[in-house]
């Protein structure tokens, strides 16, 4: 793993290959190894960038004063590309729908193309019901390392408030064990988590940055899961159509994570929008 400094702390990321710079992004209390089972079935002649964002699963805390709000972390996103010089991003969005936010606050001049795979959009601000679970957990002291606690357990794990909806197939114990590592060990990390969750969400402010897409001049792909219950199936299709280049795909028998529950669809869909030509707009 690398490092790159932002003004809000040390940001660990993982890079591969050369080319055009592909993000590959993740949700809250997971990490860059989300995409173990796609990245070695991508096309060649790209660079693979996956950072991890502090979403909980994170192992560098951020600094004590770090915005963590989401507002905070699209400009931490940002601060990330800049930092590394990445132009003509190809930036893939999954389960965490903050990185969409970029156009609407006028932070996506190194984004050349979009993947869009399930994630938080519109007012679905936290998601389904994993996101009342969580919003139930963090108000609860000590509640954060509690659940941590409870996703190692497989028979919990499977519920539907925890990553029950999250994959159709049953997600590796030794996953879900690096993932939750970092809260159980670290106050630190709770606190980052704590931040981000506990942070201020106005649903009609996230329905109009979900919209300022419109404005998004590059190619998008909107690759969406019909069968899962957490990311609504209608607000894949209005992504597609809101973005002026965007184009409308599925990957049968998925659910939100369907880089773990289908890999190979995910990374053939993804490798034909990466190798072909731009559209004419």
């Amino acid at each position: 793993m690398r490092n790159v400094a932002l003004p809000a702390g040390v940001i660990e990321y993982d890079e591969i290959g050369s080319g055009p710079p592909v993000v590959l992004l993740h949700g809250l209390i997971m990490d860059h190894t989300l995409w173990d089972r796609v990245l070695p079935l991508l096309p060649q002649g790209f660079t693979y960038v996956r950072p991890v964002l502090p979403l909980g699963a994170h192992r560098q805390p951020m600094k004590p004063d770090a915005d963590l709000t989401l507002r905070g972390l699209v400009r931490l996103l940002a601060d990330f590309l800049d930092a590394l010089g990445l132009d003509g991003v190809t930036l893939v969005h999954s389960d965490w729908g903050g990185g969409l936010f970029l156009t609407a606050h006028g932070l996506d001049r190194r984004i050349a193309r979009q993947v869009i795979l399930p994630c938080e959009a519109f007012g679905n601000f936290p998601p389904g019901l994993p996101g009342k679970m969580l919003t139930l957990t963090v108000r609860l002291p000590g509640g954060l390392r509690f659940a941590a606690g409870g996703l190692r357990v497989g028979a919990l794990r499977r519920l539907p408030m925890m990553f029950g909806q999250m994959g159709r197939r049953p997600l590796p114990d030794a996953l879900v064990h690096r993932w939750t590592e970092p809260l159980l060990s670290d106050p630190r990390i709770r606190r980052d988590l704590l931040a981000y969750c506990r942070g201020p969400l106005d649903k009609k402010e996230l329905v109009r940055d979900t919209e300022a897409l419109r404005r998004f001049a590059g190619d998008a792909l909107v690759l969406w899961s019909p069968d899962n219950r957490v990311m609504p199936l209608e607000h894949g299709r209005r992504l597609a159509e809101l973005l002026p280049a965007g184009r409308y795909a599925e990957v049968p028998g998925a659910y939100v994570l369907s880089q773990l529950d289908e890999p190979e669809t995910v990374a053939r869909e993804i490798g034909r929008f990466l190798t072909s030509p731009p559209s004419a707009r």
